[in-house]
């Protein structure tokens, strides 16, 4: 298995990951892992290639999750399905409100509540932002895409996997 999962902040990303590696176990890499280095600022984005290139390097069967379409295009042929969430930014949103604790982003749980409103604004301008992390730019890495690739647009879609 070598998947790489596209789609908004809160689109289920990491849900679906879980299920994948239920089925089939694999390495994971969230490109969050790789796209900051420390805080909220982005790492230069070579750097974030070079890593996931290592990544890929040291595991035959993986998945990778994330928003960022300028670190998965340049890695985007080592895959064998691209799959994009898309199930709309009130989905998205209501997924935020309800994510669990992720120890690895934020230091305590109250950090991540106090970011909860940042986090749902940024989503809800997920139609209309042009870089690398909007529809825009997701829609046309998963058109140009000639490989196996699927699009998720209801969560109970994931199912199907």
């Amino acid at each position: 298995m070598k998947v790489i999962l596209l789609g908004n902040a809160g689109a289920g990303k990491s849900t679906l990951s879980g299920k994948l590696l239920a089925k089939q176990p694999a390495a994971r890499l969230s490109l969050d892992e790789v796209a900051f280095q420390g805080g909220t600022e982005r790492r230069p984005l070579q750097e974030s290639i070079a890593e996931v290139r290592r990544f890929l390097a040291q595991h035959q069967s993986w998945i990778i999750e994330g928003c960022y379409a300028d670190i998965i295009e340049p890695i985007l042929a080592e895959c064998e399905e691209l799959i994009f969430l898309n199930p709309g930014v009130e989905t998205c949103v209501a997924h935020c409100r309800t994510r669990p604790w992720e120890p690895e982003k934020f230091a305590t749980i109250r950090e991540q509540d106090e970011n909860l409103e940042n986090l749902i604004a940024w989503v809800r301008s997920y139609e209309t932002r042009t870089d690398e992390y909007g529809l825009c730019r997701h829609r046309a890495l998963f058109d140009a895409f000639q490989g196996k690739k699927r699009e998720f647009n209801d969560p109970g879609q994931y199912e199907s996997v």
